[in-house]
C-alpha cells in the first residue's frame, strides 16, 4: 500500500458500470513468471485515447509504457481522438486492420461508439478499457477489463473539500461534461449526493459543456446571470484551470474544487487562492495497472472486469507530495501479485 492509499478508503465508494464491486489494483500485478512468458511473445499494444494533450494522458501513457516494458511488450501506436467519437470510430476500423495484440482505450462517447468497439472485440484484438464503458458493451464478451479511479469517491472528495468554504445557504455551481461518459457522470453524482446528505442548505446549479474548450464560455455566461457564487466544482482540471481567470474577475471570487492534479492545477492549488482542493486520480498507476491487465489477458489469465485505483486528496498543504505520486514517483505495486 502506498502512502496515498493509506489515506483513502480500503474499498471503492462507487460500483462499476454493470454494478460490479471493485477489485483492487494488486489483482493485476505481474509475477516474474508471467513477465518471462510475455517476453517470449513480444506483444504489441495500441493506445486509443481521448486526448494526448493533458498531463493526465501523458502520465497514463508513461505508466502503460513502463508496465509493458517489464513484460517485453511495446506500444505499437498512440491515437489521439481529440474528444471526437467519429474520429474514434474511424481509428477503431484502422486498428482492426492493423491487428495489434491488444488495445487499451478510453471511449469518448456512449452508444455512438459501442458498435465500433464491439467490432474490435470480435476481430480477436483483446480490449482493456479506461474509465468509460459505453452502454451495451459487456465484460468478457466485449472487453476483458475496465480500469478506473474511484470516480464516485472523487466527487465526494471534491464536495468535502469545497464545503468549508461555502457559508450556510450558499450557492455552488457544478460544471459537468455533457457527453455520456461514465467516469465524469460518477463524479457529478458523488458530488451531488454528498452535498445533499451533508450540506442540504447549499443550493446547487448545474451547467454542461460538450468540450473542454467550451467550459469557460459556459461558466462565463452563467456568471453574467448569477454573479458571485460561493463555490464552483468542475469535473476535471483542464477546464477548471482554464476557468480561473474568469473566476478571478468576480468581485468576490468563489472557492473551487476539481478532479485531477496536472501541473497547472498543482501550481494553482499551491497558491491557495481560488482552487482550494483537488480530488486526484493516479494516472501513472492506472496506466500501469491497465497494461498489466492486458499482459495477463494475453498470456491466458483472467482479470477482474472492474479494477479501481484509489482516489487521492490534495490540498494546498500536501499538493507537492500528491503531485509527485500521481507523476509516477511512488511504487506501483506493493501487495503480493497473483500467479
Amino acid at each position: 500500500m502506498t502512502r496515498a492509499d493509506a489515506a483513502t478508503s480500503s474499498s471503492a465508494a462507487g460500483l462499476g458500470p454493470h454494478g460490479e464491486r471493485a477489485a483492487g489494483p494488486e489483482l493485476a500485478a505481474l509475477t516474474q513468471s508471467v513477465r518471462e512468458e510475455a517476453r517470449s511473445h513480444a506483444f504489441e499494444v495500441a493506445l486509443l485515447l481521448h486526448t494526448r494533450a493533458s498531463d493526465w494522458s501523458r502520465r497514463q501513457i508513461a505508466g502503460i509504457e513502463a508496465s509493458l516494458a517489464e513484460a517485453g511488450a511495446k506500444i505499437s501506436d498512440i491515437i489521439d481522438c481529440e474528444f471526437s467519437p467519429s474520429a474514434q470510430v474511424a481509428a477503431i476500423d484502422r486498428l482492426i486492420a492493423a491487428r495489434p495484440d491488444a488495445v487499451i482505450a478510453i471511449p469518448v462517447g456512449g452508444t455512438v461508439v459501442t458498435d465500433a468497439f464491439r467490432r474490435l472485440a470480435t476481430s480477436g484484438v483483446r480490449l482493456i478499457l479506461l474509465d468509460n464503458v459505453p452502454s451495451g458493451l459487456l465484460p468478457e464478451s466485449d472487453y476483458a477489463s475496465a480500469v478506473s479511479c474511484d470516480n464516485f469517491r472523487l466527487g465526494q472528495i471534491a464536495a468535502e473539500l469545497l464545503s468549508p468554504h461555502v457559508p450556510p445557504g450558499g450557492r455552488v455551481c457544478v460544471a459537468a461534461y455533457s457527453v455520456d461518459f461514465f467516469a465524469t457522470a460518477q463524479r457529478e453524482i458523488g458530488f451531488d449526493k454528498w452535498m445533499r446528505c451533508e450540506r442540504p442548505d447549499i443550493r446547487l446549479a448545474h451547467l454542461k459543456f460538450e468540450t473542454p474548450a467550451r467550459a469557460v464560455e459556459v461558466i462565463a455566461t452563467y456568471l453574467e446571470k448569477e454573479p458571485e457564487p460561493d463555490g464552483v466544482f468542475i469535473v476535471w482540471d483542464e477546464p477548471a484551470v482554464a476557468a480561473l481567470p474568469v473566476l478571478s474577475a468576480c468581485k468576490r471570487p468563489p472557492a473551487m474544487t476539481t478532479v485531477d492534479l496536472g501541473a497547472a492545477a498543482a501550481a494553482a492549488l499551491g497558491e491557495g487562492r481560488i482552487l482550494c482542493g483537488v480530488a486526484a486520480q493516479n494516472p501513472f498507476r492506472q496506466g500501469a495497472v491497465a497494461a498489466a491487465a492486458a499482459i495477463l489477458v494475453l498470456t491466458g489469465r483472467s482479470v477482474p472486469s472492474w479494477i479501481v485505483v484509489p482516489a487521492l486528496t490534495a490540498t494546498p498543504r500536501n499538493a507537492s507530495a500528491v503531485y509527485r505520486e500521481v507523476s509516477g514517483a511512488e511504487t506501483l505495486f506493493t501487495s503480493s501479485p497473483v500467479a
